[in-house]
C-alpha cells in the first residue's frame, strides 16, 4: 500500500487487485498518526474573493501538489481574530506546516503563532527575528511604490494622493514609504492628508476616493493599494466628472486579470501572484524536510505596466 518497493511486483498486484474489490481504502488518520505527517499543510488568506490571493494560492498549490501534500484553504475576512481562530483550527487538524499570506495578526500575535506553529512560511510579513522552522516571502513595495509616484512626476502630476488599505497590512504601510519618500525626493511635500486608509475592495476605494477628492480637489492623480481599490477610484471619479487620465490619473497595484479590461484600462504594479504562491510553498517543503533549518527570506520585485489610466 505505501509502494516502498519492499514487495513483490506480482504479491503487491495481488494485494491491490483485493483492496479495490472489498473497497479498501487506507486512513490517513491512522498513517498520520504512525508517521506523525498527515500530508496536509494550511494556507491563510485574508480575502479568497481578492483575485490576487487566488492566484498567490493557486501557485503555491501546484507546488504543494507536485509534492504529494494536499491543501486546507482558510479565508480570514481581513479579521485577525478570526485569523488566529483558524490557526488553532489547523492545529488541531494536524496539519504539518503553514503558509501566512499577509498575515493581519499584531506583531505581538505574529510572534506567538510563529514560537506556536512551526514550520510556518510568512507572506509578507517578516518575523521579529530569524529562527529556525521559519520562512518568508516579501514583495519590495516600498520599491514598486516609488517607481508608480516617479511615473506620475514623469506625467506631469504633483499632487499625487495614496489610497492606502488597511492600517494593519504591512504591504500598505510600505508602500505609504515609498510613496512619501518618491515625493520627498522630488522635492516635493506629501501632506499626511493626501494618504487616506481604505477597505481593499472596489467599494473601499470608490467611498475613500470620493472623500479624498471631495476634500482636495487640486490632488490630479492617485495611487491605490490594489487593483480593486483603483476601480473604486475609477467609479468616484466618473461620479465627480473627472475623466481619466485628463482630470485625475490613477495607478493601481497587483495587475490582476481584469485591470487590462477596465474602462479605461489600468496602470498597474504588477505582483509576481503565482511566484509568490511558488516560492512560499517552495520555503515550506524545505523545512517540512529541513525542521531546524532558518533560511534566507525570498526578496521579489514588481513590474510598472503602463496602460491608460496615466
Amino acid at each position: 500500500m505505501n509502494d516502498k518497493g519492499e514487495i513483490s511486483p506480482e504479491t503487491r498486484a495481488r494485494v491491490l487487485a483485493a483492496a479495490r474489490e472489498l473497497g479498501y481504502r487506507p486512513s490517513s488518520i491512522a498513517r498520520g498518526l504512525k508517521t506523525r505527517r498527515t500530508l496536509t499543510v494550511g494556507v491563510v488568506v485574508p480575502d479568497i474573493a481578492n483575485p490576487f490571493f487566488a492566484e498567490v494560492v493557486r501557485g503555491a498549490s501546484e507546488r504543494a501538489d507536485g509534492a504529494g501534500y494536499s491543501v486546507l484553504l482558510c479565508n480570514t475576512d481581513e479579521n485577525a481574530e478570526r485569523e488566529w481562530a483558524i490557526l488553532r483550527m489547523l492545529e488541531s487538524h494536524r496539519v504539518d506546516g503553514l503558509v501566512l499570506v499577509s498575515s493581519r495578526l499584531s506583531e505581538e500575535m505574529l510572534a506567538e503563532a510563529i514560537a506556536r506553529w512551526r514550520p510556518i512560511v510568512l507572506v509578507n510579513r517578516t518575523p521579529q527575528e530569524a529562527r529556525a522552522g521559519v520562512g518568508w516571502v516579501l514583495v519590495d513595495d516600498a520599491q514598486g511604490a516609488r517607481l508608480a509616484v516617479r511615473h506620475l512626476l514623469e506625467r506631469g502630476h504633483r499632487k499625487i494622493g495614496f489610497l492606502a488599505g488597511v492600517p494593519t497590512s504591512r504591504s500598505g504601510r510600505e508602500r505609504l514609504r515609498g510613496y512619501r519618500e518618491a515625493l520627498r525626493e522630488a522635492g516635493l511635500g506629501a501632506p499626511e492628508e493626501w494618504a487616506v486608509p481604505c477597505a481593499p475592495t472596489v467599494e473601499g476605494g470608490r467611498e475613500a476616493a470620493l472623500a479624498l477628492l471631495g476634500r482636495h480637489p487640486e490632488l490630479t492623480a492617485l495611487l491605490a493599494y490594489n487593483d480593486l481599490v483603483a476601480v473604486g477610484a475609477q467609479q468616484a471619479c466618473r461620479a465627480l466628472g473627472r475623466a481619466i487620465p485628463q482630470g485625475c490619473a490613477l495607478v493601481g497595484w497587483d495587475d490582476i486579470l481584469f485591470a487590462a479590461y477596465v474602462s479605461p484600462p489600468l496602470t498597474t504594479m504588477r505582483m509576481p501572484k503565482a511566484e509568490i504562491g511558488q516560492r512560499a510553498m517552495d520555503l515550506l517543503l524545505t523545512l517540512l524536510r529541513e525542521p531546524e533549518a532558518a533560511p534566507a527570506p525570498v526578496v521579489l520585485e514588481t513590474t510598472l505596466i503602463v496602460r491608460e489610466t496615466t
